[in-house]
């Protein structure tokens, strides 16, 4: 039924998950981090998920100097 020469690659081909939450953990801290710094409202800071580095432009831009 089974031929043991067919089985012998896919023994040695295996698929490698990688998981890089690290990234998405200092992703989330930063906007967790912007949401206090522009002392933004609960829907402000859920439009900054989004639009996140718009926030920040504008803000900063608004600065005089």
């Amino acid at each position: 039924m089974c031929d043991p020469q067919q089985e012998a690659p896919l023994e040695r081909s295996r698929i490698q998950i990688t998981q890089h939450s690290s990234l998405g953990a200092a992703w989330f801290a930063g906007w967790l981090f912007t949401i206090g710094y522009l002392k933004l409202g609960f829907w402000s800071g859920v439009l900054g998920l989004v639009v996140w580095p718009y926030l920040l432009g504008a803000h900063f831009t608004a600065i005089p100097g």
